[in-house]
């Protein structure tokens, strides 16, 4: 009595879409990183460590290229959305995903996540900070830039 097995293949028809978004989100969050680290340097040395009770600059710098990458993969999701997807329309879409996420992130769940885990660096509600925001535009636009010449790639 033989027994037989079947084994199906599955190849991904993926062309590396939400790799493509984390690598991008990584280089739009050094450069924004970078910005921070000269323009609020506070920023990343104790409100973005203390979020996960951790404390120095180090520290706030991983964890700030963490999050940018993934959010780089849900802006990959939205520029998937986009066809045809050139360098200029990335980077536009970009620039408007920097901005969403500094309202929505930075503006409003910043303050509330800094509130309560008892952060030092605990900014005002809603925190509305003009330097923020043009880091998020910097990541959104460096994220956007990036991510139509990385996907080739991958």
């Amino acid at each position: 009595m033989a027994t037989e097995s079947a084994t199906q293949r599955v190849e991904s028809t993926s062309n590396g879409d939400w790799q493509a978004g984390a690598v991008a989100g990584i280089i739009g969050g050094v450069a924004m990183g970078a910005l921070m680290a000269v323009r609020m340097p506070g920023v990343l040395d104790v409100a973005i460590p203390s979020m996960y009770f951790l404390a120095g600059g180090l520290a706030g710098f991983t964890v700030h290229v963490a999050h940018a990458a993934v959010l780089g993969v849900g802006f990959a999701a939205l520029a998937a959305t986009q066809t045809p997807l050139s360098t200029g329309r990335s980077v536009g879409l970009g620039v408007a995903y920097g901005v969403v996420l500094w309202v929505v992130l930075a503006v409003l769940v910043m303050p509330i996540w800094l509130s309560a885990v008892g952060s030092p660096a605990n900014p005002p509600f809603p925190n509305v900070n003009a330097t923020s925001l043009v880091g998020h535009v910097v990541y959104g636009a460096v994220a956007g830039a990036a991510y139509p010449a990385v996907r080739e790639r991958l």
